[in-house]
């Protein structure tokens, strides 16, 4: 069984400065150059140090040769990982300030990945204070631990047993999380609480989060930067939800003809917002365009005119007559406290243009009252135009897809942001680095269209070297955002990805090429190993719809994790889709990183179960490693297979030994986040945030 710890550095405040997902993918680096050299000198560092994305685009090897010698350091002098460590902070740090310093974002997406600075803002964590203790005050479990102190570290002691951020992220985007997963009681073991930050990560990513940069074991020691950084993200999801055509079609108002709607349907939320505040802020008379959520709203006189167009009934002149920023701030924060909006800022925040916290409250002015009107008409053609449904659902699932692989650019409309060939190319060199040739390549704004489709042919020729099926297939299609050729591409990616990483484990097998095959047969040679009768004849059996079968496998992989006093026979559809979010929770609770839907289980989506089933099965294959009954055997030969553990009851019977609460399990820290050392340092090629094949196999 694995220890539950993460690599430990005997300089406390050089620790701080990493994650532990940063700490083992370094470790790892450090290991692999150790391991062919018989040891590690400053010379050693300059060739590894320029394929870290994080130097890769700034800096040439005799430029970093010449910053480690400026200190006056031997470059022949060995090394150990803590010198390793510090070096690579200073050269990061140098690379911040070669920058300029941190840029202002008025994103929360890239804010809760940095370790440069590692300062909280109390304003910050006072508004996020106030919104759990709004919207979770009445859970059943959290009310005993609620409301939280903005004051003390409440919030980051309640999130290190994982159940406050399970319960946020069901807040932000309702039923992600079946909660029967989830280990909530008042003592919970180290186990038990990695379980719930593990299904926390993977449901996280699940939902739009950005959390390349974070591992459990961060979230078990609750560090405030991170913990408020994932937070935020989910704060931010929530707030944001509705700020779409699908889910407001009233939103068609900020626009005049259907040009301008295909427009608005290709924007993020948070330019969605800008829209929605410029369109009122236009009719009010105000004469400047916001362009942010900071220095354009600091002074308060774009709120004070928002508020007097939403709300006038509650207009206090006195708002534009002040010349305080400070008083205009404070009476802006009362007429939106008049119209229903609960006071999470404070009149300092917005003259300091806080983008986060004003992001949040014009989002929350937007719901409490969005003053859209509601023409039929308009309405009516905003309703007509939606996607069909499998193409939206495959389109989320390869766009959350890319987000988790970490990329610089957030892919936000799927079909539009994939048409300048950038975040393909983005997409290729994380999983096959190496693989672009980036002086041929353009990067975004890209205004001469020649450029994105040259980006897109190169698209277009590494996935021909890859032998993925392209026939009469050209750059120019993905610029022109053929939704069916960008689909076909990216579930080819994906899949090809999945079956290279699991082609990788072939050392702890027979050698043997995967194929979709093979992970079928896996899987119901599995199942059979406890005892069981269901069998699978393809990833398109219809009697995979009632569930089943998944949670069979699931209780095949790891004995503990099926509750089956929670299964139900599958028998309605009410019956199916509760296995489906039982099933979906816990396979992320293990530590599958998946993307599909419960609808995809009920529906049998071919291409989501094998991306489900291929994911318990590297899963499974980590955790051990010497099972003979991963693969098929070779032709000839027969597998003598034990049975891992007693069958599990029938659906609904009674077994105490199933509960989730029970045995520990297998699944340490260090599984759930990375590869192992001995993993990261085989031949996946070098990644500076984490090993390549654990972010591309766990992220499918």
């Amino acid at each position: 069984m694995s220890k539950f710890e993460g690599v430990i550095v005997s300089d406390q405040l050089l620790q701080g400065q990493f994650t532990q997902v940063e700490l083992r993918s370094l470790k790892s680096k450090f290991v692999s150059l150790k391991n062919q050299n018989g040891k590690v000198t400053f010379g050693d560092l300059p060739p590894l140090m320029v394929k870290l994305n994080a130097f890769r685009d700034m800096y040439r090897e005799d430029e970093i040769r010449g910053i480690l010698g400026e200190s006056g350091t031997d470059l022949t002098d060995e090394i150990d990982f803590e010198s390793f460590l510090k070096a690579y902070l200073n050269l990061r740090t140098q690379a911040t300030e070669k920058q300029g310093g941190r840029r202002h974002s008025s994103s929360f997406l890239n804010d809760s990945v940095t370790t440069l600075l590692h300062t909280i803002s109390e304003s910050e964590r006072a508004c996020y204070v106030a919104h759990i203790n709004s919207y979770l005050g009445d859970d059943p479990f959290l009310k005993h631990y609620l409301p939280l102190d903005p004051a003390t570290n409440d919030i980051f002691n309640l999130a290190k047993d994982g159940i406050l951020l399970c319960k946020l992220i069901n807040v932000a985007v309702p039923g992600t999380i079946d909660e029967r997963a989830i280990n909530a009681k008042r003592k919970l073991s180290l186990w038990e609480v990695n379980e719930n930050h593990t299904l926390c990560l993977n449901s996280a990513k699940a939902i739009g989060c950005t959390v390349v940069n974070i591992g459990t074991q961060d979230l078990v020691e609750g560090r405030p930067h991170l913990v408020l950084g994932l937070i935020s993200q989910i704060i931010k999801i929530q707030l944001l939800a509705d700020l779409n055509l699908k889910k407001t079609p009233q939103l068609v108002e900020l626009v005049d003809d259907s040009e301008e709607i295909e427009e608005l349907l290709n924007l993020s939320p948070e330019k969605v917002l800008l829209k929605w505040m410029n369109f009122h802020l236009q009719r009010a008379g105000y004469e400047k365009t916001v362009r942010n959520f900071s220095s354009d709203v600091k002074d308060g006189v774009a709120y004070a005119y928002l508020l007097n167009v939403l709300a006038p009934e509650h207009c206090n002149p006195a708002t534009l007559d002040t010349k305080d920023a400070n008083e205009r701030a404070n009476l802006v924060l009362d007429h939106a406290e008049r119209m229903g909006c609960k006071r999470y800022l404070s009149p300092r925040d917005v003259t300091e243009g806080t983008s986060n916290l004003n992001l949040a409250f014009v989002a929350q002015l937007f719901h409490h009252r969005s003053g859209l009107s509601t023409d039929i008409k308009k309405v009516s053609y905003a309703e007509m135009i939606t996607d069909d449904v499998q193409t939206s659902r495959e389109e989320r699932c390869f766009r959350l897809w890319i987000n988790s692989l970490g990329i610089s650019m957030h892919v936000n409309n799927l079909f539009e942001d994939v048409r300048n060939g950038w975040v393909l190319l983005e997409v290729l060199d994380k999983i096959f680095p190496g693989s672009v040739n980036w002086k041929q390549a353009t990067r975004p704004p890209i205004r001469m269209p020649f450029r994105k489709v040259e980006n897109c042919n190169q698209v277009i020729e590494i996935a021909s070297e890859l032998r993925f099926s392209l026939v009469n297939v050209a750059g120019n299609d993905i610029v022109q955002g053929n939704k069916k050729l960008i689909l076909a591409l990216l579930w080819q990616l994906m899949r090809f990805t999945m079956l290279q990483l699991l082609k990788n484990l072939r050392s702890r097998s027979q050698g043997k090429e995967i194929s979709d095959a093979d992970i079928l047969k896996w899987a119901n040679r599995k199942v059979k190993s406890i005892g069981r009768t269901s069998h699978i004849e393809s990833f398109k059996d219809k009697s995979l719809s009632n569930g089943l079968f998944f949670l069979e496998l699931l209780s095949a992989v790891e004995p503990r994790v099926v509750n089956w006093n929670l299964v139900t026979k599958g028998g309605s559809d009410d019956e199916k889709r509760l296995n489906a979010t039982y099933i979906i929770s816990v396979a992320r609770k293990l530590g599958c990183s998946i993307f599909l839907l419960p609808e995809d289980i009920m529906e049998v989506n071919q291409k989501m179960i094998l991306t489900l089933t291929a994911s318990i099965m590297y899963w499974s294959l980590q955790q051990q490693p010497e099972d003979t009954d991963s693969f098929p055997s070779p032709a000839g030969t027969t597998t003598t297979t034990t049975p891992e553990a007693s069958p599990p009851p029938s659906v609904c019977g009674e077994d105490e030994s199933s509960s989730i609460g029970g045995e520990f399990s297998n699944l340490s820290v260090d599984d759930a986040d990375a590869t192992s050392d001995s993993t990261a340092s085989s031949s996946q090629p070098e990644s500076d945030v984490a090993s390549g094949g654990d972010l591309l196999l766990r992220d499918i």
